[in-house]
């Protein structure tokens, strides 16, 4: 899981394009094959999901040579109301960039529109959102995974509401959905919305990289 890349960086939620260039490059060596959420099932010996949140313009800048250069795929999860209204002082992609990305390399998936907590709304608010968000996408001529990324990587923990949310995007159509749990993910899963998402950080070390791989995170990091 990645947010904004830049060339230089120096907080941990944007990643400078030379670390990450040499994450993807270890990427190829070991001979990882990235997919997209709609080829999930198709088998591989080691696979991996790249993804970035949001719709930064400068991943529009910096991230469609890089996946060439290692024939890699991403998946980015857009938030329409940030590409409609922007978002604090980022410059976000237009409708017209997330159109225009190779398709080869990029896949679009859900992050809702609004990006609320869904710890602190209620089932309403999210079914509306959801199908809000969608529905912006669809009228933009925006193809897309039916997979969320939840805003903040986070639900509620109350068991009844957890289950309320998990029927609320079944019936929306929804196959996948993803928190940040920092935990390696096998397939096939019994658990498709609540898959965990391993936070690549701005700062990570390549060793780091390499362990948050095998294990997700450790407690060390």
């Amino acid at each position: 899981m990645y947010h904004k890349v830049e060339k230089t960086s120096n907080d941990d939620l944007t990643v400078d394009l030379e670390n990450l260039e040499k994450q993807f490059k270890y990427l190829r060596k070991k001979k990882y094959t990235s997919k997209f959420f709609t080829e999930i099932d198709l088998p591989a010996k080691k696979s991996i999901i790249l993804t970035f949140d949001d719709g930064y313009k400068n991943n529009f800048n910096f991230l469609p040579s890089l996946l060439e250069k290692y024939d890699l795929k991403a998946t980015i999860f857009i938030s329409t109301k940030f590409i409609q209204e922007g978002y604090q002082n980022y410059e976000m992609m237009t409708f017209e960039d997330i159109r225009n990305l190779d398709k080869k390399y990029f896949e679009i998936a859900l992050h809702t529109h609004a990006h609320e907590n869904f710890r602190n709304v209620s089932d309403d608010f999210v079914e509306k959102d959801l199908k809000k968000n969608m529905q912006i996408l669809t009228d933009q001529g925006i193809k897309y995974s039916t997979t969320l990324a939840y805003p903040y990587g986070k639900y509620s923990k109350e068991n009844k509401k957890k289950l309320k949310l998990f029927s609320t995007l079944k019936n929306l159509g929804i196959d996948f959905a993803l928190r940040i749990g920092n935990k390696v993910n096998y397939f096939p899963t019994n658990k498709p919305y609540e898959l965990c998402r391993i936070d690549i950080k701005g700062k990570d070390s390549l060793i780091k990289f390499k362990l948050k791989l095998i294990f997700g995170r450790l407690k060390l990091f």
